[in-house]
């Protein structure tokens, strides 16, 4: 009876390995626009949504297109954010500033449905002294798109459809994804470039789904242990 008992604990241990093991497979990610400022020679992940920075003059603001898990894995501008290089022809002039605008459609394979990403590019957007990153971002990458909720979906119309759907550890986009909205609206400032909750800004733990199998695995386990046991008395 002690083998039985033995063996139920190690069926148990077993199946909560396979189900901890496969989750990270259930879903690679979100495929978005994520937003990015410069810093020093490098990128920072905004903190806050295009439409709510408002760049001083000389500074850089990135968008990277990608399939990421989340704020801390999420794939910076492959172009360093240099002002000189992207706005060294355009002079400052009084009542306006230059803001650097670094746009990187990422590779085919954050591609959607085997769409050709555009390649990266940057260009110099002169605007009012009070605008901000998202009108920076319209000045110079029309057409813009965006979802009901404000999340930047398209950037000069790449993607075309889509937007900041999650994505399967297979790259093909899960069940369940967000809906979007085309905008002629190209000036309007989007409220995130993330999602809202159950977006790309998530932590990136195991989903609700999983702690629910492990769960039903730890109830059948003890139940088995619970018979074994009963049989030995």
């Amino acid at each position: 009876m002690r083998r039985a008992g033995s063996a139920a604990v190690l069926l148990v241990l077993g199946a909560l390995l396979a189900v901890v093991g496969a989750a990270p497979a259930q879903a690679a990610g979100y495929r978005y626009w994520s937003f990015w400022e410069g810093s020093g020679s490098g990128w920072a992940y905004a903190t806050q949504g295009p439409s709510l920075v408002r760049p001083d003059d000389g500074e850089v603001q990135g968008f990277r297109f990608a399939v990421s898990e989340d704020s801390r894995n999420a794939a910076k501008p492959r172009r360093a954010p240099v002002f000189a290089e992207i706005c060294g022809d355009t002079p400052a002039t009084s009542g306006t500033k230059r803001v650097a605008v670094v746009i990187d459609p990422g590779t085919a394979a954050d591609a959607p449905g085997g769409a050709n990403p555009p390649a990266p590019r940057a260009a110099c957007a002169r605007v009012a002294p009070d605008a901000s990153a998202a009108e920076a971002l319209a000045k110079v990458a029309r057409p813009l798109r965006y979802d009901s909720n404000g999340m930047l979906c398209g950037i000069a119309g790449y993607p075309a459809t889509g937007c900041g759907e999650q994505v399967s550890g297979d790259g093909r986009p899960a069940p369940a994804t967000s809906g979007d909205t085309a905008s002629g609206d190209t000036t309007a400032a989007p409220a995130s470039p993330r999602a809202e909750a159950g977006g790309p800004d998530g932590s990136g733990g195991p989903s609700a789904g999983v702690y629910v199998g492990v769960g039903a695995v730890l109830l059948l386990g003890v139940a088995g242990v619970v018979q074994a046991r009963r049989r030995r008395g």
